[in-house]
């Protein structure tokens, strides 16, 4: 059977996902009274919630007599490792651009890694129906991008097609309307080249993915480079390290594959055998990690690994030592967190786990906010407690032994009379504007800005206030630079409680005119808790259980005049960026708290005083 192996990239939100639920319908996957939900591929709960995709997933359709293996990628900038090691599964890209928004921050990221390996793109210009649809104009600035990225004469030449994934057609005509995806199906099967492999060599597979299974544990997916493979066959596992032939015996381990897959649609099919080019999954490699290599005993010949760029960011993660520790969570101990931690990094690969000094610490880096929320959300939800601290980016010595910081690459719409009030903002934040073009005829405005990692902490919220919800923000890794110096954190302070209880209506009321609360009335509270923001610079310890003197002319009946405005709602992310060098997010399975890492208020504002003191 013939193969084409693909990979289906782009910006957030650009309509992946979408586009292969209609892929999986055409090509007869699913009964034609199948119910299917939306996303189909998105089978993450956290995926489903958010609505965005987070893990890469692998699939296959039959079109033609034409296999056609295809991996749907995520498209947040913080999930770019699991794009960059499945890239070396495939034979080329389905780049997917919206139609309206053109070329955004990933575009260029997914794009760059397609190219430098010499991936062949078919670009697939989406969502041509919004009524700001601007096809032609995409076009040209898709070939900018490529001529930018330095793609070669053959990656200039991809054909290009207009689409609306939603509705199920494409067409290469920028005026059609309707359709369905049989140009799709026929470009990807007549442009891309089917997998230059070696048929009857020895048995060799690099392991781009992981899975698991409570039945056969874990499972290596990846493309047979050479060879074929059946079930009972014996396969060395070779450690990662440089490419050729590994004879150090200490290098090499040998397993037998006990099950062996292909995949169909959403299914894992069960088969005997598998031949090169084909992406499989192995099971009965115990001890099998991604980027390893797996060969037949009798030829160790090991491939390049996975490279992935390195994480910006970093949290502190600690057992939860706060007064409500333990009282909803499952997993609480240092040695239960350390495990779960370290196991993540046996699929997560753009994430480092290190232990610190303190035995009841460990950092993780990753590659942004929202790829550490997502791990926190993920560990919550399984039963654990823990507390983790605001994030800091990493830093790094330049050639010149000058210190270095990770700057983003900010792409903002926003309509043009808040123009102003973003540049200002971003300024503040040590960001540089590098471009800034009217969009079409929507009256917004696109700005780009380089700006420090740092110099977004807590950025989104404000961004979101000044533009009255109507901005569109997306950032991504763009360079190292020099360290920008001092950037000005958060502006406010907070309310901490003074002591253990819970929170009144009355206490309540009378800190709602000069504060944003976080907790509404009946919650638990204890001394040390972030319960609001101030409307001030500085901290206030309050007394959030505070009741109402009762007399005869005042009564507890009296509180149902009192009318309390909704607290914030704290998410993770919104933690992430609101927490500041002495505060910890206490995360558990029922809740979210900020607190401070001092408890004592007199022991805070001496450790406070000291912090303040020159060194």
């Amino acid at each position: 059977m013939q193969i084409r192996n693909i990979a289906i990239i782009a910006h957030v939100d650009h309509g992946k996902t979408t586009l292969v639920d209609q892929m999986f319908r055409q090509a007869g996957v699913f009964r034609d009274n199948q119910v299917v939900q939306e996303r189909a591929m998105d089978s993450n709960p956290l995926e489903r919630e958010r609505g965005i995709t987070i893990l890469a997933k692998n699939t296959a359709v039959n079109w033609h007599g034409v296999k056609i293996n295809i991996v749907d990628t995520p498209g947040h900038s913080d999930f770019g490792g699991e794009v960059e090691r499945i890239l070396r599964m495939v034979n080329g890209v389905v780049l997917l651009v919206d139609a309206a928004e053109g070329p955004m921050p990933q575009t260029r990221f997914v794009t760059r890694k397609a190219l430098e390996l010499g991936l062949l793109p078919l670009v697939v210009i989406n969502k041509v129906d919004r009524h700001d649809s601007r096809p032609v104009q995409v076009h040209d600035e898709v070939l900018e991008l490529f001529m930018d990225l330095e793609a070669t004469n053959a990656q200039l030449d991809a054909p290009f097609l207009y689409a609306v994934g939603r509705d199920g057609w494409a067409s290469p005509d920028p005026e059609a309307t309707g359709g369905d995806l049989s140009p799709l199906f026929d470009t990807i099967v007549s442009y891309f080249p089917a997998p230059k492999v070696d048929s009857e060599g020895p048995f060799q597979m690099l392991v781009s993915t992981l899975d698991h299974s409570p039945y056969v544990g874990r499972i290596a997916i990846g493309r047979i480079e050479r060879g074929s493979v059946h079930v009972g066959d014996r396969a060395t596992l070779l450690a990662v390290g440089p490419e050729g032939m590994v004879d150090n015996p200490a290098e090499a381990e040998e397993a037998k594959v006990s099950r062996l897959y292909t995949f169909s649609g959403l299914e894992k099919i069960d088969v005997d055998e598998a031949h090169a080019g084909d992406i499989v999954a192995l099971a009965g490699i115990e001890g099998v990690d991604i980027g390893q290599t797996l060969t037949d005993p009798e030829h160790r010949e090991r491939l390049r690994g996975i490279a992935v760029e390195e994480p910006t960011l970093s949290v502190d993660f600690t057992v939860n030592n706060s007064p409500f520790a333990g009282q909803s969570g499952t997993y609480v101990t240092t040695r239960q967190v350390r495990d779960r931690l370290f196991r993540e990094l046996e699929r997560n690969v753009a994430m480092r786990v290190e232990e610190t000094d303190q035995p009841d610490t460990f950092t993780v880096s990753g590659r942004g906010e929202l790829h550490l929320s997502i791990l926190m959300e993920t560990m919550r939800r399984e039963g654990y407690e823990f507390q983790v601290s605001r994030p800091r980016v990493i830093t790094r010595k330049g050639p010149g032994g000058q210190l270095q910081e990770p700057y983003e690459e900010a792409v903002i719409e926003v309509p043009s009379d808040m123009i102003g009030i973003v540049i200002e903002r971003l300024g503040s934040r040590r960001g540089e504007m590098t471009d800034m073009r009217p969009m079409g005829d929507s009256g917004a405005t696109r700005l780009r800005f380089l700006v420090p990692a740092r110099g977004l902490f807590g950025y989104r919220s404000d961004f979101m206030t000044d533009t009255r919800g109507e901005g569109i923000l997306h950032h991504n890794f763009d360079s190292w630079g020099s360290w920008a110096g001092p950037i000005k954190g958060r502006t406010r302070g907070v309310l901490v409680a003074d002591r253990t209880g819970k929170a009144v209506g009355f206490a309540l009321f009378s800190l709602q005119a000069r504060a944003t609360l976080f907790v509404a009335p009946g919650e638990d509270a204890y001394g040390g808790m972030i319960v609001g923001e101030n409307s001030r610079t500085d901290d206030m310890d309050v007394n959030v259980s505070k009741e109402k003197k009762l007399t005869n002319m005042r009564t507890t009946a009296s509180d149902e005049n009192i009318k309390l405005e909704p607290p914030r709602k704290i998410t993770l992310e919104l933690a992430l960026e609101f927490i500041e060098d002495d505060e910890l997010i206490e995360v558990t399975p029922d809740h979210i708290r900020l607190r401070k890492r001092v408890l004592e208020p007199h022991l805070r504002k001496k450790a406070a005083k000291r912090a303040m003191q020159p060194a």
